[in-house]
């Protein structure tokens, strides 16, 4: 299999549609197969999938995740798929034609770990947050510091070979978990172990994710808490010095436009820690297990 597509969904059954729509216009690139994770809806979310699946013009497979956390839910659909290549979006996104197309052949140089790509704001109503318009390319050099932002959850791309090195998603982290930023814990990561990864803008999404007003700063906090966490986890494990001044440098500029940042990034890093010490952390129970 060259590619996989993964996207993971939740009980929005009734919205499906138009990320299935987008889906049915993808430029075939060979043996590709979409893996649709259903992560413990309680909707109509799986009779949607199998209609879409009866009818796609590629392989659909349905898998039911019963732990909730995108983490869990992505990782669920990586033991389910065999590509090669593994893209993942999200159920609010419609992905562009030429996506795979553009994947692969960005794939081709070795030295590519993993990748993200411009997550365009679909509705102009909507708040303009989630998103990246960047038309800019980037390169991550290997071993460097992921910054949070850097890589997209909506919009990224891995080699399978990679995901396996770097024991795939940290449950601790995603939507459904404690903390946000499993994206940039994935890519750091990947950077860690020596991988080059980059942002091409060629790559694109288009984010339909309706926030328009109080849940905005609702999102805002979350990801405040993960970006702390994140550091902190880095810190942990003796990888943080860097990250945390790069971080310091730039916190000037936040602070002004959301004084509450600091405060919420101080909360994600004692709640990793404390999180740690306390037994509750699914991660390490998960590999207690392996």
């Amino acid at each position: 299999m060259d590619v996989s597509l993964i996207i993971c969904t939740r009980n929005r059954g009734e919205k499906l549609m138009p990320c299935f729509k987008a889906l049915a216009r993808l430029k075939p690139v060979g043996a590709m197969e979409c893996v649709i994770v259903d992560n413990a809806s309680t909707d109509r979310t799986r009779a949607e999938i199998e209609a879409f699946a009866a009818t796609a013009p590629f392989p659909v497979r349905y898998v039911y995740e019963p732990v909730a956390g995108l983490s869990s839910a992505r990782n669920a659909g990586l033991a389910h798929s065999s590509g090669a290549l593994v893209v993942f979006t999200d159920d609010d996104c419609y992905i562009e034609p030429d996506f795979l197309e553009q994947a692969k052949k960005l794939f081709s140089d070795p030295r590519l770990g993993y990748a993200s790509g411009r997550v365009r704001l679909y509705d102009p109503s909507d708040y303009p947050v989630t998103i990246n318009e960047s038309c800019e390319p980037v390169v991550i050099p290997p071993r460097s510091y992921v910054r949070p932002g850097a890589v997209k959850g909506a919009n990224m791309v891995f080699r399978r070979s990679v995901l396996d090195e770097i024991g795939h998603f940290d449950v601790d982290f995603g939507s459904g978990s404690y903390f946000a930023a499993e994206d940039c814990d994935a890519a750091g990561k990947a950077s860690l172990h020596g991988y080059e990864g980059r942002y091409a803008p060629e790559l694109v999404v288009w984010h339909h994710h309706g926030r328009k007003g109080a849940d905005v700063e609702k999102l805002h906090k979350s990801y405040d808490i993960g970006r702390g966490a994140y550091h902190m986890k880095l810190l942990m494990q003796g990888r943080g010095f860097r990250p945390r001044l790069q971080g310091w440098i730039e916190f000037p500029r936040r602070i002004l436009h959301r004084p509450r940042s600091l405060l919420w990034e101080m909360a994600g890093a004692l709640g990793f820690v404390a999180l740690q010490l306390s037994g509750r952390s699914r991660q390490a129970k998960a590999m207690s297990r392996e």
